[in-house]
C-alpha cells in the first residue's frame, strides 16, 4: 500500500510540474494563471454560435469554449477561472486578440490563409459556404441575378473579399455595400434597400428564422465560396496554447459532449424564442470530429 501511495504521489508530483512547463512556455497561459480569469471574446447577435439572451453570451461556440476552459483548469491546475466576457465585432476582433485584450474569441470566425498571418485558429468546429439571401417575390437564386444589382455585405468579414472577387471576375457591375452588423445588412434587404446581401449561409439561416416572415426571403442555392471552417481564433505565436486547446477540444470531439451540444444548438429549440434551425450534422462536419489532427490548416 505504502508502494501504490508513493507511486501515486510521484505521478501528482511529475504532473503538476508539467501543467508549470506548459504554463511557463506560454506568454497565454501564463496571465492566465496570473490573472485567474480568461478574457472570452463573443458576438452579440451571431446565432446560434455566440450571442446574447438577457445579455448573457450564449451558443454553441460559447458552450465549446466553457467546456474547453473547464478541461483546462483540470489539465494544468488552473483552479476556477473567472470568465472576462469581451464583445467582438468583424471590425476589431483581430486587433483585440493580438493585442491581448481576448485570449480565445469564440464566435464565427472563418480560418484562411490570410487570416492565419494575423492570429491562431484552433480545429475546426463548424463549416459553412457564402451564399446571399434576397426577398423571395425577387426570384434571384443564381450569381448571375446578382449582375447590376446593388448587395450589401458586413465590414471586416471575408465575404466582402469573395463578392468583389466574383463581381470583378464575373463582371458583374454589383454595387456593394458595406454594412456594419448582419442585422443592419438582413434590415437593408427587408426594406429594398438592397437586393440581396452576402454572407455564411448559417447565419443567413439564422437571421431569417428570426424574421417575422421568413417565407419573404429566400437563400441562394449558388454559393460564392467553397466549405469553409470555423475555428476558435487565439493569439498568434502561442503553439503550447494553441495545442493545448486543440488537447481539450480533440476530447470533447470523441466524447458524447459534442453530438449533444450540436444537438442542443442545431436541432432543438433555440432560445430565446424557440425557433429551430433542423441542420443534422453532415458528413464533413462529423469526420472532422472523428479525425480533427487531419483537418489541421
Amino acid at each position: 500500500m505504502k508502494w501504490l501511495v508513493a507511486v501515486l504521489v510521484s505521478s501528482a508530483m511529475w504532473q503538476g510540474a508539467a501543467a508549470n512547463e506548459q504554463v511557463a512556455a506560454s506568454p497565454t497561459l501564463s496571465r492566465i494563471a496570473s490573472a485567474g480569469e480568461i478574457a472570452v471574446g463573443h458576438r452579440s447577435s451571431e446565432v446560434p454560435f455566440s450571442y446574447l439572451v438577457n445579455d448573457q453570451p450564449t451558443g454553441y461556440a460559447i458552450d465549446l469554449c466553457l467546456n474547453v476552459i473547464e478541461g483546462l483548469e483540470e489539465t494544468l491546475g488552473l483552479g476556477d477561472l473567472k470568465i472576462n466576457y469581451v464583445p467582438v465585432t468583424p471590425a476589431n476582433r483581430f486587433i483585440l486578440v493580438r493585442n491581448g485584450e481576448v485570449d480565445i474569441e469564440c464566435g464565427v470566425t472563418t480560418n484562411t490563409p490570410e487570416r492565419r498571418r494575423q492570429a491562431a485558429f484552433s480545429y475546426p468546429h463548424f463549416l459553412t459556404a457564402t451564399r446571399y439571401v434576397s426577398l423571395a417575390e425577387q426570384h434571384m437564386d443564381s450569381v448571375q441575378d446578382l449582375a447590376g444589382r446593388s448587395v450589401v455585405s458586413t465590414t471586416g468579414t471575408i465575404n466582402i473579399a469573395q463578392l468583389n472577387e466574383l463581381n470583378r471576375t464575373e463582371r458583374l457591375n454589383i454595387s456593394v455595400m458595406l454594412s456594419r452588423n448582419h442585422e443592419e445588412a438582413f434590415a437593408m434587404v427587408a426594406s429594398g434597400q438592397a437586393s440581396a446581401f452576402v454572407m455564411d449561409e448559417i447565419l443567413l439561416a439564422g437571421l431569417v428564422s428570426s424574421a417575422t416572415e421568413p417565407a419573404a426571403f429566400h437563400i441562394s442555392q449558388a454559393t460564392l465560396s467553397s466549405a469553409e471552417p470555423y475555428g476558435i481564433m487565439m493569439p498568434p505565436d502561442d503553439p503550447v496554447f494553441v495545442e493545448m486547446v486543440n488537447k481539450e477540444l480533440r476530447d470533447i470531439y470523441q466524447s458524447d459532449t459534442i453530438q449533444n451540444l450540436y444537438e442542443k444548438w442545431f436541432l432543438q429549440p433555440l432560445p430565446p424564442d424557440g425557433r429551430v434551425l433542423n441542420l443534422p450534422l453532415g458528413p464533413k462536419l462529423a469526420a472532422i470530429f472523428a479525425n480533427p489532427e487531419q483537418h489541421v490548416e
